[in-house]
C-alpha cells in the first residue's frame, strides 16, 4: 500500500470557500503532498500559492483526515491501495491575486458559495475540511464522508 502526507488549505470568506478544480474535472482544497524534510505547516501555505496565486496564513490546525483508497477506485490498474493522511487547516489570504495553477494538477480556482458545494463533482477533502471548519471538534477528527455519485475520494 502506497501512503501520502497531505496539507489542505480551508479558506472561507463571507459563506464563500476557496476550492480548485482537479484536472479530472471534480472540485478540490487547495493543497497537496508534504516534500521531503517540510513542515505541513509550511507545506499548505506553499500549496496555496502555486494553486491559487494567493499568499496565505495558517489561522488554526482544523485536524487530521486518514483514508484508504481501494485500487479499484485508483486511476490505473496494479497501482494498489493508496493510504492519504490529511493535514488540515484554516487559512486566511492575506495578499495575491488569483490565478491557476502553472504547470499542476489543478485549475480554475474559485470562491464558491458553501451551499452549492454539494451539487458540485468534488473530491471527499472538500467535504472533510468543511466540516472540520464547522464543527471544529476538539478531537480534530470527523466521521468519514462516503463516497459515490458527486462525491469522489
Amino acid at each position: 500500500m502506497s501512503r501520502r502526507l497531505a496539507a489542505y488549505a480551508v479558506c472561507i470568506q463571507d459563506e464563500r470557500v476557496l476550492i480548485t478544480r482537479f484536472k479530472g474535472g471534480h472540485w478540490t482544497l487547495p493543497g497537496g503532498g508534504v516534500e521531503p524534510g517540510e513542515d505541513p505547516f509550511d507545506a499548505v501555505t506553499r500549496e496555496v500559492s502555486e494553486e491559487t496565486g494567493y499568499e496565505a496564513v495558517v489561522e488554526r490546525l482544523l485536524g487530521v483526515d486518514s483514508r484508504v483508497v481501494p485500487e479499484a477506485e485508483r486511476l490505473g490498474p496494479g497501482v494498489g491501495d493508496h493510504q492519504n493522511v490529511g493535514v488540515f487547516y484554516q487559512v486566511r489570504i492575506v495578499g495575491g491575486a488569483l490565478r491557476g495553477e502553472l504547470n499542476g494538477d489543478t485549475t480554475e480556482p474559485a470562491w464558491i458559495p458553501v451551499a452549492e458545494v454539494p451539487g458540485r463533482p468534488r473530491s471527499s477533502l472538500v467535504d472533510i475540511g468543511l466540516a472540520l471548519a464547522r464543527e471544529l471538534p476538539v478531537t480534530g477528527h470527523v466521521d468519514a464522508v462516503r463516497v459515490g455519485g458527486l462525491l469522489k475520494h
